[in-house]
């Protein structure tokens, strides 16, 4: 079926970060021509992926893990660089190298079922109809604002670690970090030194990783958040299993009290936060460095969620549509894993377009009009991560882009 104002492709890669990229490489390498059998559709104004938008001092030297590209080194990086800077001229010129035309700013705001089977990917620059999508849109546009009793009566400031631009902008406040990863311990170490005090808080104690982190050793934190995908529950962060490293910062920081670490308060106060038993902490600043959750809203027309509230995987492959597989998500969530991740797809999606693919049958439920080869979602209650509005100032779709704070509006703090 032809479609009037609709360009026609064999597969869409949304998103250009590491997982896009690999996924795009390996596309590229099987014969697939860029930009007429494939394209690459990307929100953000420049290359980069996430890494554009970090902060100007996490320089590469202070980057947890950095796997290159396939079939292109990451050579000669100054560790004194900023990582945006880095890893943005890398991805620029992987882009060129490999002639990819990555097609931005586009933002992608709804695939769906086409009437022939295919899928109808909607987007802000025109409608693309491909037989298959490889989803990489990561996280970075859902930063996960946590919900405490009084957080609207706070008369300081509240931020996300997304829109942390550096330690200067906390000189002589009160912060209180809330967070218990990599990026909480990273800005942390950065803001001691020049605010008037800082007080850790995170919800379980921390598991700090002294010694190499070796290929089993990662195989087994892959294995755990592998488990909840096939599972059909929400993903956890690979960082999530591997514990905070040791490093040399991590360890004076120790040292010196700066990551003394309290349990999670109970409530927000007017001019701080509050535990059951009767302890208060002053506070200009609440600082959440709370994680991200997976942005994949424009694939809801799908139906791909479980009860639980995640996408049934199957390696890359959402188990209730064989056309979709998420790169990126879930165990493929880090440099390493992208990079298998976009390999695994483009074998799986040639398999599939070759008609040559092994596709069990979608789990048991009622099918959708005109499904085609896709199993509809079972019904079930709304995911937790929906009942959590983005940050204010993010727009769905558009690349994440810090401000000077803000105070939590209702529809910040629960989305209908």
């Amino acid at each position: 079926m032809k479609y009037t104002g609709v360009r026609e492709v064999e597969v869409v890669v949304i998103g250009a970060g590491q997982a896009g990229l690999a996924a795009a490489f390996h596309l590229g390498r099987t014969g697939y021509r860029p930009d007429a059998d494939f394209v690459v559709l990307d929100h953000s104004p420049r290359p980069g992926g996430a890494w554009q938008f970090r902060w100007p001092t996490l320089t590469y030297d202070k980057v947890h893990g950095m796997h290159a590209l396939p079939g292109m080194a990451l050579t000669d990086a100054d560790p004194a660089r900023p990582s945006a800077e880095v890893i943005g001229g890398y991805f620029a010129a992987y882009e060129q190298r490999f002639g990819l035309r990555v097609h931005r700013p586009v933002s992608v705001t709804a695939v769906r079922d086409a009437d022939d089977g295919r899928l109808l990917v909607e987007t802000s620059q025109g409608r693309y109809a491909a037989r298959a999508v490889i989803n990489a849109t990561g996280t970075w546009d859902r930063p996960f604002w946590p919900r405490f009793p009084g957080q609207e009566g706070f008369r300081g400031r509240q931020l996300h670690s997304a829109q942390y631009r550096g330690p200067e902008e906390f000189r002589g406040a009160r912060v209180v970090i809330v967070g218990g990863g990599t990026s909480a311990v990273q800005q942390l170490i950065e803001i001691a030194p020049v605010a008037a005090a800082t007080t850790w808080v995170t919800r379980r104690p921390p598991v700090f990783r002294a010694g190499p982190f070796g290929a089993d050793e990662g195989r087994a934190a892959v294995a755990l958040v592998a488990e909840r995908v096939r599972q059909g529950l929400p993903p956890r962060s690979v960082v999530s299993v591997t514990g905070l490293p040791m490093t040399e910062a991590v360890r004076r920081a120790r040292e010196s009290g700066v990551l003394d670490r309290l349990p999670l308060f109970a409530r927000v106060t007017p001019d701080g936060v509050a535990w059951d038993d009767g302890r208060t902490v002053e506070a200009d600043v609440l600082l959440y460095a709370t994680g991200f959750r997976a942005a994949i809203d424009h694939l809801a027309p799908l139906r791909l969620r479980e009860a639980g509230g995640g996408i049934r995987m199957a390696g890359t492959r959402a188990v209730r549509d064989p056309r979709v597989h998420l790169v990126g998500y879930g165990p493929s969530a880090s440099t390493i894993g992208a990079n298998r991740a976009g390999r695994s797809a483009v074998h799986e999606i040639r398999r599939l377009l070759a008609g040559t693919a092994d596709v069990p049958p979608a789990p048991d439920g009622p099918r959708q009009p005109g499904a085609g080869i896709r199993g509809a979602a079972v019904p079930g209650p709304r995911p937790a991560d929906d009942l959590v509005g983005r940050a204010p100032g993010y727009a769905a779709g558009a690349a994440a882009v810090p401000s000077t704070g803000t105070r939590l509006s209702s529809r910040a703090r629960s989305r209908a």
